[in-house]
């Protein structure tokens, strides 16, 4: 088992958990870089941290966003790794514990569902903005918010309709536009 790819597991775990923005290994200015986090609902977030050595799972202990869970990320946390490496007693307050059995993650110790403070709300917010101004560094000359308007783009060389295949913007699954 490779950290890169437990990473991924996290990753498909996010979504088949219903979460419609998934990040992975992003950082921002508070410091802390979750091996993977996803978003759903209204701005509840997930946060996986994954180990695949036990000398690993101890070192992120001393973490600062460890010692004061104020300021971390996630509604809900957990850690992942291979089964039997961890033990579900060993989580951090309120810690769940997912472990890899037969190709995917399953999960051995839910998470409490509320753990994240305003401070570490205001992180993820830092981690999102952060995020999309690299989107925005990549697509350069554009701007973001050009690139998002694509749809109405579409629609114009197409005659006034969207081509086949791509949904109207009022259509979209996006619980976050809610």
């Amino acid at each position: 088992m490779t950290h890169a790819r437990l990473v991924e597991m996290a990753e498909a775990w996010l979504r088949r958990s219903r979460c419609g923005i998934v990040l992975s290994e992003q950082g921002c200015s508070s410091g802390e870089m979750p091996d993977a986090i996803g978003w759903k609902g209204k701005n509840h977030s997930i946060v996986i941290e994954c180990k695949i050595s036990r000398a690993d799972f101890l070192a992120d202990a001393a973490k600062p966003w460890r010692k004061d869970p104020r300021i971390a990320l996630g509604c809900e946390r957990y850690f992942a790794a291979p089964r039997g490496l961890l033990k579900s007693l060993e989580m951090p307050e309120g810690w769940g514990l997912l472990e890899v059995q037969k190709g995917e993650l399953k999960v051995a110790k839910k998470s409490k569902r509320k753990l994240r403070q305003p401070e570490g709300l205001m992180n993820e917010m830092n981690l999102l903005l952060a995020s999309l101004r690299r989107v925005e560094v990549r697509i350069e000359p554009q701007r973001i918010g050009d690139f998002l308007k694509w749809k109405n783009r579409m629609a114009g060389y197409n005659g006034g309709a969207l081509p086949e295949g791509i949904v109207a913007r009022e259509e979209e699954d996006n619980p976050h536009l809610v």
